[in-house]
């Protein structure tokens, strides 16, 4: 049903995935990526970013060095 939505060409898609867990696996991006294989209308929302494993580099990811987006990343920090 989604599907019907993100692939019209004026639709914006925000692929929102916690920082926690592995941004390959991403179910948003992998379906954000199908309907948007080049990534011009795709941003990358990144959440939880204070309590992500220790030894992965959230530069790396909102560089988009680990999955490129051309609209980039933005990193999301929730009051507790």
């Amino acid at each position: 049903m989604i599907m019907s939505y993100i692939k019209q060409p004026s639709c914006l898609i925000l692929a929102v995935t916690p920082a926690n867990s592995d941004l390959a696996n991403s179910d948003a991006l992998q379906i954000a990526g199908n309907a948007d294989p080049d990534g011009y209308r795709t941003i990358g929302i990144i959440t939880k970013l204070d309590i992500m494993d220790r030894g992965i580099d959230a530069r790396n990811l909102l560089l988009g060095k680990v999955i490129p987006l051309r609209l980039g990343y933005i990193g999301v920090v929730n009051r507790s």
